[in-house]
């Protein structure tokens, strides 16, 4: 039998980098044009905030704003900025 032949090269140290996001089609919040994994405007006035309190809304057309963006434009007309839509929520949360 044949030895096997030792290995070309042996990894000694590895560093892994990942990187993640949440599978939206569009990571911007179309109300206050902030990234939606960044803080909305209201969150960035209050120093009290955090990441944690500034949560993310999704309506049933899959189109998502921070929560508190969405919120606001709520009060004044009940469809998505942005296909016009009967507003309904989906899911809130990180």
């Amino acid at each position: 039998m044949a030895k096997a032949a030792p290995p070309k090269f042996e990894i000694k140290k590895w560093n892994a980098v990942a990187l993640w996001s949440w599978d939206l089609q569009v990571d911007t919040c179309a109300i206050c044009r902030n990234s939606l994994m960044d803080l909305c405007l209201e969150c960035q006035g209050n120093t009290g905030s955090n990441a944690e309190e500034c949560t993310i809304s999704w309506g049933a057309c899959n189109h998502a704003f921070h929560t508190h963006c969405i919120s606001g434009w709520l009060r004044n007309r009940a469809i998505c900025p942005l296909d016009q839509k009967q507003w309904e929520y989906a899911r809130t949360g990180k």
